[in-house]
């Protein structure tokens, strides 16, 4: 299995696992094009889309796939606030509830966002193991079990996020609700720790603040952390994303 990152940040956010015969599509903020040269223009292989929640960077362009005939999944607080046109509807889950799409199965589970019903995903395949996919969270009350792979939010840093606002870049207001919608690196080493990693291959940090986050260090300073292998999301990126490494 091939995780693809067409995007992951404030202007579009989209990831794709796939193998030869399945495609699976992680968030919705990116255009159907940057999609359908991720699979090869094998458009059949797509199995499903995952959409989080309804802010235009993870689910500008789900109505788009939907009028292609793409089955997108999500939350209904997500979908009212959508509201999609036409006859192809998004199809419906909720969290705790786990839904077969193709060889995959997802369990969404609820997270801590300024979004109607924001989710985040729990994918198991044969291939991948257990991967967890969590974004735009400014925590996670959960652990998980037997994870192999993990896409995780590291937004911004604290020191950074204070830095900015001193030198009067960023607006005081923007600070709250940074503070109370996205994941900090802090509270990202805090969710890695609180979790059982020994089966984790890889790590990919997601939705980094252009201005609020340091790619290289952030990486470092996960890296140190946990041990294990550690990506940033840069568009483009195109790793093996295995249950085992070999």
């Amino acid at each position: 299995m091939e995780l693809t990152v067409l995007g992951s940040s404030s202007r579009g956010n989209g990831y794709v696992l796939q193998n030869d015969t399945e495609a699976l599509i992680i968030e919705c903020g990116v255009s159907l094009l940057e999609v359908k040269k991720a699979v090869g223009f094998n458009v059949s292989k797509i199995v499903g889309a995952l959409c989080s929640h309804e802010h235009g960077d993870h689910a500008k362009y789900a109505q788009l796939y939907l009028y292609n005939r793409i089955n997108v999944w999500m939350s209904h607080g997500t979908m009212k606030a959508i509201e999609p046109k036409g006859t192809f509807l998004p199809l419906l889950m909720e969290a705790g509830n786990a839904v077969k799409i193709g060889s995959f199965t997802v369990l969404p589970f609820g997270v801590k966002h300024d979004a109607a019903e924001p989710l985040g995903f729990l994918i198991n395949h044969p291939e991948t193991g257990n991967v967890l996919f969590l974004t735009d969270s400014y925590y996670s009350p959960y652990r998980f079990e037997g994870l192999n792979n993990i896409l995780i939010e590291c937004n911004y840093s604290l020191d950074i996020l204070q830095r900015n606002i001193d030198a009067g870049r960023i607006p005081p207001a923007v600070r709250n609700r940074t503070l109370q919608s996205h994941m900090s690196l802090e509270t990202c080493l805090e969710t890695l720790a609180a979790n059982d990693l020994s089966q984790v291959n890889n790590i990919v940090l997601i939705h980094l603040s252009d201005g609020n986050s340091h790619a290289d260090n952030f990486l470092n300073t996960v890296h140190r952390a946990t041990g294990k292998t550690v990506h940033v999301a840069d568009k483009g990126l195109d790793i093996q994303f295995n249950k085992t490494p070999f």
